[in-house]
């Protein structure tokens, strides 16, 4: 008969196996792999136990976390960090350098301090919107692989200067920008999407726009634009009118739409200055407002004549994606008829712009996350069965190992 593990071994081995099936905090869901955590909606104070250290996406979104100060620089594998709509006054120091996404919108941020972003080489994306941010200190030839910025719904009046010189997409709508001074856009040679719409400009400094040589869609719409003073808004309604980047919401409403096209339109639709979210139609006193596809029909701009109507179904497109794309009216009608005008109109997009001040764009997160939520219950029943069956037999066998000793 062989000889028994002592009772020491015993406890030892019976905590390795739990420890197998503890991959996945309690209170979160995990996917199959325990490398994608979940851990929004769970009311949380504090970060969860038990997080594996090589994680690639944890989602922290819609707690009461407070602080985060250098509690997540041992997950050195991490790529996905949301932390938005929780409590933080600012972005939390030693965040890992490996990440690529970090999403921390709605929260109680007031300052980007430069040693917030110093040494995060790999970042792609940072959204800060919906925070209380008045200041960004941007270093430069930092963030040199940020290709997306979101300060939307913000207190800034300037338009930050520094801003890392790869960004392809900016957005600073819903803000209270008053200027942008002269020299601060010269280096985003590659930044394709500006979005300024929904701000105080009443004028912009003369070639304040020349060297964005890549951009392709700028935003100027819900902006109190001194039409009146001709000596300083010519420059703006003169490159607006010949840019080759698409212009919504033109100034001092010259058109619907200017630069590379004007936009198409019928009797029956109605389009109004640009103040809403560039990723999605929104219901505006009634009206569905829809934004164009860069294929759509549209009339070159130097012409004036007036824009005639579409005439075929393949014209028109479906939204998706962010882009800007084209509708029917079938479509405008089904919505007025079946959606009320402040009902949400939830997005993927990583960018979302729409009124924070409103109980719709609750609404709409809610949704949005809910149904993530859902999808990931799923796993975590599946994580749970696991766990289930580990412990049971971990308990199993550490109670035959004590009868087989006592027996001896």
């Amino acid at each position: 008969m062989y000889e028994c593990a002592p009772l020491p071994r015993l406890l030892l081995l019976l905590l390795l196996l739990l420890g197998i099936s503890a991959a996945c905090p309690s209170v979160c869901s995990c996917s199959e792999s325990q490398r994608e955590v979940d851990c929004s909606w769970r009311g949380l104070r504090h970060l969860p136990d038990g997080l594996r250290p090589n994680i690639l996406s944890l989602n922290l979104s819609h707690n009461r976390l407070s602080d985060l100060d250098h509690q997540l620089s041992p997950y050195t594998h991490l790529r996905t960090l949301d932390v938005s709509h929780n409590r933080l006054s600012r972005l939390p120091a030693s965040l890992p350098r490996s990440l690529w996404e970090i999403r921390a919108s709605g929260n109680r941020i007031r300052l980007l301090e430069k040693n917030d972003t110093t040494y995060h080489w790999n970042l792609r994306e940072l959204d800060l919107s919906a925070n209380k941010l008045e200041r960004v200190v941007f270093i430069n030839n930092t963030l040199p692989g940020l290709r997306a910025l979101n300060l939307s719904h913000n207190r800034f009046w300037t338009v930050p200067t520094n801003m890392p010189q790869n960004l392809e997409l900016v957005d600073l709508s819903h803000n209270t920008l008053v200027q942008i001074l002269s020299g601060s856009l010269d280096r985003l040679f590659n930044l394709a999407r500006f979005y300024l719409h929904a701000n105080r400009f009443s004028m912009v400094n003369e070639s304040v726009f020349e060297k964005l040589h890549g951009l392709r869609l700028i935003t100027l719409g819900d902006n109190p634009w001194a039409c009146e003073d001709k000596a300083n808004i010519s420059y703006l309604l003169a490159w607006a009118r010949h840019t080759s980047a698409r212009v919504l919401g033109c100034p001092c409403n010259t058109w619907p739409i200017c630069g590379e096209a004007h936009l198409a339109r019928t009797g029956s639709w109605h389009f109004a200055s640009y103040t809403v979210s560039p990723f999605g139609t929104a219901q505006v006193q009634g009206a569905s407002i829809h934004y164009w596809a860069e294929k759509a029909r549209t009339v070159p701009h130097p012409s004036m004549e007036a824009p005639r109507a579409s005439t075929g179904p393949d014209e028109y497109k479906a939204f998706k994606n962010g882009f800007l794309l084209t509708s029917s009216p079938d479509s405008l009608s089904t919505l007025d008829k079946h959606a009320p005008t402040d009902a949400p109109l939830a997005t993927d997009a990583f960018f979302t712009t729409t009124r924070v001040l409103t109980s719709s764009t609750r609404r709409t997160t809610t949704l949005r996350t809910r149904s993530v939520k859902r999808a990931n219950q799923g796993l975590s029943r599946n994580a749970s069965a696991e766990r289930g069956f580990w412990d049971t037999f971990a308990v199993s066998l550490l109670l035959m190992m004590i009868i087989h000793q006592v027996i001896s």
